[in-house]
């Protein structure tokens, strides 16, 4: 996040930073502006529910894929340990408390900046989906009642589940 708003900076950098695509992430701090692109690192918390096998999923309420169902996930900080980034992002989106178990796999796509890593998770006894800042509702679907999820990958986390659990 930039330390001042964009309109505090000098107007050859008011119009370099406007320039920038969209996927580019700013930190500005004095006397210097680094743009980087987006999501260097990307974790991810594959909810299982013990209650009845359903699968926790979060509806977007940001972009990208705005208002679509996805795993919960989010940027991992810098100096963050990935599987705590990944219970963070459970907690901040779902509000709930998980084990992180295995990873399953580490994803990335051509032109795309962001590298996005799956882990198998466990929602710990007790805890209760509720949306966070980040989504506009929770829920736990049955795997053969999933809703379109929203991303490419998306698939391919949930199959290499579904192969690691026998479900």
């Amino acid at each position: 996040e930039p330390v001042a708003p964009i309109g505090e900076f000098c107007a050859p950098i008011r119009a370099a930073l406007a320039a920038l695509p969209p996927d580019v992430r700013v930190i500005a701090e004095p006397g210097r502006v680094i743009a980087a692109p987006a999501g260097i690192a990307v974790a991810t918390v594959m909810g299982r529910a013990q209650r009845d096998g359903r699968i926790l999923l979060v509806r977007r309420n940001h972009e990208p894929m705005l208002g679509r169902w996805s795993f919960p996930s989010g940027f991992v900080d810098a100096g963050e340990v990935v599987e705590d980034a990944a219970a963070r992002e459970a907690f901040e989106e779902a509000g709930v408390r998980v084990r992180v178990e295995e990873l399953l796999g580490v994803y990335s796509t051509a032109g795309n900046p962001v590298v996005f890593v799956a882990y198998a998770a466990t929602v710990l006894e007790g805890e209760e989906p509720e949306a966070g800042d980040e989504a506009y509702e929770v829920g736990l679907f049955a795997l053969d009642a999933l809703p379109e999820l929203a991303f490419p990958h998306d698939a391919s986390i949930l199959a290499e589940w579904r192969a690691r659990t026998g479900r």
